[in-house]
Formats: C-alpha cells, structure tokens, sequence
C-alpha cells in the first residue's frame, strides 16, 4: 500500500519503506496532468497536419497512423519502454527491466524531477514517446503498406527512442553525464525521427511518378494542415512548458519562448516562400511555425526571450532551404520530415550550446548548469554537437537496419504495390475514405469528360486536382466499382 498523506497546507506527503518522507506540491501536479494532455492531442495534430498536405486517396493513413501509434507506444510504454529509458538502475546507454510491467512505479520521486512522482513522470513522458514515431511515419505517406507499421513502431521505439532517451534524460545517460543539454527533445524527438523519416525514405524509394507531374500537386486540405498546426502550436506549451516538471518561473519562460520562436518562425518560412511566388502561403506559415517549434525545444528551458527571436528566424530558415536536399540527395520525402525535424533539431541543439544561460535554467531555483557561449562556456558547442550526431547516426543505422531485417521476413515488408499507390492507400488498405466517395474519381485520373483534356492538363497543375496516374494518350479507363477498385490498365512506359 503506498503511504501518502497530506499536510495542513494541502501538499502530498509520500513516506517511503525506510521511513523518508518526500514532499509533492498539488499545483505541480496539476500542471503536469494538464502538460500531459496537451502534448497527447500533438499526436493526432501531427496526423491531421501529414493528412492535408498529402493528396485525399492517402489522407485517412495518416490520422489512422497518428492513433495507431499512440497504441502500440502506449502499451510498449507499459511493457517496457519506461524501464528502458529511465530506470534508475540504467547504464550510460540504456536501463534494465527493473520497471517491466511499470512495477513499482507509484509515489516515489521520479528520476526526472524529485518534484514529481514516479507515476507522473511516466505518463508524461509516454506522450513522447508517442508523438516521436508519429512524426517519422510521415516518410510512409502514399507508398507503404499499413499493417507491418504496427510492428515497425513497436521495435523502433523499443531499440531507436527508449535508448536515445536513455542517455540524454536519465541521469546516468552519457550525454547528460556529459553536459549535453536537451531540455524537452532536440535529438530524442526531433533528430531520432526526421533521420528515421530519411531511413524510411531511403528504403521505400521513389513513388510513382517521381520527377513528373503526377506528384506536382498542392496539399489537398489546407485547412487540415492548419488544424494539424493548431493542435501542435496549443499542445507545444505542454511539450516544453511541462519539461520545466512543475509549475515553476521555468515553466513559464518556456511558454514564452516557445510560442515567440513558433511565431518568428512561421513569419520567416512565409517570408521566404512569399519572395519566390509573391503569395502568402498559410502552408508556408504552418511550415515554418513548426520549424521554429523544433528549433526551440531543445534550448526552451535555458535560453531568454531574445534569443528566441534568432532560434525561430533560423529555424525557419534554414528548414526551408533543407527542403531542396532530397532533390539534391534524391530521395522522396513528400512531407520534408528529414528537413523540418532532423535538420531543424540539430539547429536548436548548435543554438541552444551558443545562447544557453545558467541564469534562465535556475529559473526554477533548482537547475545548475554552467551555461553555453553567453556564459563563456565554449565547450558546451561541442557537447551538443557529439549529442546530435551520436543521435542522427544511431537513428539512422538502426532504423535501416530495422526496416531490412522487416523485409525478408514474410507478411513484414512496408514497401507496397504499384496498384495501392494507384488506388490509394486509404482505399487498398483500410477500404474507408476521409470524405467517402468525394473526387475519388479524379483521384484515379479518370478522364473529364466535359472539359476534355485541356481542362485536366490544367487542372493537374493548379491544385484544382492531383495529375493523372496515366499517360493522356492511349489508355481504357474501366469505371470504378462499388469497392473503389479501378480496372486502370497500364501501358508500357
């Protein structure tokens, strides 16, 4: 039976076997079941953001995706994952099974914050476990099977996320023993699974019509992309606000830089887009907002408000141009996921080594670092920099490895047929639509009989529809039947 009691004043007291008696403040409570919903609706912001930008066959996927992981993390959070990454038994490189099953994981205070208790500390960090996976799934939009995600998921969090985690939040970790400094996820979060984004791009290679302008089209729903970024934008308070682990003057620094650099940010990307096509993309914004969320997570608990500013015009910079290297490296990342989360996390973890300030961290009359550049502490570059190339490299490999090791076992392998990538993958595989039959028929190219067949050539190109999956000439369209199946023949290329 755990013994807790409470004081005159309302506190938690938590007394342990050996008689020690430990203090939880209810405020600080609170504010961490409330940063723990908050961070859980990020999961399904996440996939309804992947969903509008990607064309309406595919968008059911990603918000299937988005739920689907919070399941299986959910239960491999309980299984073991918690054990793996923050038992206080752990290794510089990953924990034990001291806590399978989350035994013994009540009221004693957590590894993370002796504020907190244990309990509380796990389910706030399941939410990032959670949403790290999701956001590399984006890299399977529009060509891989649903079905081996589940398992992928599973052993990626497992062998990839829990040791990442590992040794940058648990105290015995390598990089926190080091000095690196991650406040809420720069490399466990954001490197881990933009570089596992590149891996899963890598593997699956190019979709139909690469290089052509059956992939030139615009997000099919804007305004998902927006609501994606809404949801992200509300619950990144709880993201990097609750990584302060109490309702403390940290916690309240972090809010503030957190929504600046996400405002700068979405400001920049905008900016930069508008002097190409002289439009103002709220895509561009949504983009960019994001890209300065991801800069400033790492430094959101150490750095003040004027850096900030600097943290998202970066991030938003600097996403935006990496967006040009998969034309450069040639891979097929339809949602930049490698350049808004892998490039970006890097990004934040340099920044936050130059602007860290011991100042901000003991914001909480608790944290002592010694600071990075501001403070004269040059050395702290260099421990950012080992901290985020040990993570790029290690998510990469081990996703490649995984998703290798996935393919030459029967039933396993994510890469799908061309026919799925014709019909759709929300139709092929889960036979349920976003909007039912809406424009499904010119999701499969079928032809425009009023218009004829100038009208799809512009149509193809100004977002009015996605191009067609067929060549315009010499091709027998059979209708589609009542199971959204097509009979689209396919000629010789």
């Amino acid at each position: 039976m755990v013994n807790v009691t409470y004081d005159p004043s309302g506190d938690m007291l938590y007394t342990d076997d050996e008689g020690v008696v430990t203090v939880y403040n209810l405020g600080d409570l609170a504010w961490m079941i409330a940063a723990t919903a908050l961070v859980w609706i990020m999961i399904p912001g996440v996939g309804f953001f992947y969903s509008g930008l990607l064309r309406r066959k595919n968008a059911l996927s990603m918000i299937w995706a988005s739920m689907m992981t919070l399941a299986v993390v959910s239960f491999e959070w309980f299984f073991w994952g918690y054990s793996l990454a923050f038992s206080d038994t752990a290794d510089a490189y990953i924990g034990d099974l001291r806590y399978f099953g989350l035994k013994n994981v009540l009221a004693q205070p957590s590894v993370g914050s002796t504020r907190i208790p244990a309990l509380m500390f796990c389910v706030y960090q399941l939410m990032f476990a959670a949403i790290t996976p999701m956001l590399a799934l984006g890299a399977i939009g529009e060509h891989a099977r649903l079905g081996p995600t589940l398992v992928f998921v599973f052993l990626w969090s497992t062998i990839v996320y829990n040791p990442i985690a590992c040794w940058t939040w648990n105290p015995v970790g390598w990089s926190f023993v080091l000095g690196g400094l991650d406040f809420a996820g720069g490399t466990p979060v954001h490197i881990s699974s933009g570089t596992a984004a590149l891996a899963i791009s890598v593997y699956l290679g190019k979709r139909r019509g690469y290089g052509t302008e059956r992939l030139a089209y615009k997000p099919h729903n804007t305004t998902y992309v927006v609501l994606g970024t809404v949801f992200l934008w509300f619950g990144w308070f709880g993201f990097n606000g609750g990584s302060a682990l109490g309702a403390n003057l940290r916690a309240i620094q972090a809010c503030i830089v957190t929504n600046l650099a996400a405002s700068v940010g979405g400001l920049t990307w905008m900016f930069w887009d508008w002097r190409l096509e002289r439009k103002w993309s709220v895509v561009g914004f949504c983009s960019g907002a994001i890209s300065g969320l991801v800069a400033i997570t790492p430094g959101s608990g150490f750095v003040g408000a004027p850096a900030a500013v600097l943290f998202g015009f970066m991030g938003g910079t600097v996403c935006n141009f990496a967006t040009q290297l998969k034309f450069l490296l040639h891979y097929d990342d339809a949602l930049d996921i490698f350049a808004v989360h892998a490039i970006g996390g890097i990004v934040g973890n340099i920044l936050t080594g130059l602007f860290a300030q011991s100042s901000v961290a003991g914001f909480d009359g608790i944290a002592e670092i010694p600071g990075g550049w501001l403070d004269h502490h040059y050395i702290q570059l260099g421990y950012q920099l080992a901290d985020s190339t040990a993570g790029f490299a290690y998510s990469f490999v081990l996703t490649t490895i995984i998703l290798w090791i996935m393919h030459f076992i029967p039933g396993l392998s994510l890469r799908t047929t061309e026919e799925a990538e014709i019909v759709g993958i929300d139709d092929y595989e889960m036979g349920e639509f976003a909007y039912d039959y809406v424009g499904l028929e010119q999701e499969l190219g079928l032809e425009d009989r009023e218009g004829g067949l100038a009208k799809e050539r512009v149509n193809a190109t100004n977002g009015g529809r996605e191009p067609r999956h067929h060549p315009t000439t010499g091709v027998a369209v059979d209708a589609v039947s009542s199971s959204g199946s097509t009979g689209e023949k396919q000629p010789e290329s």
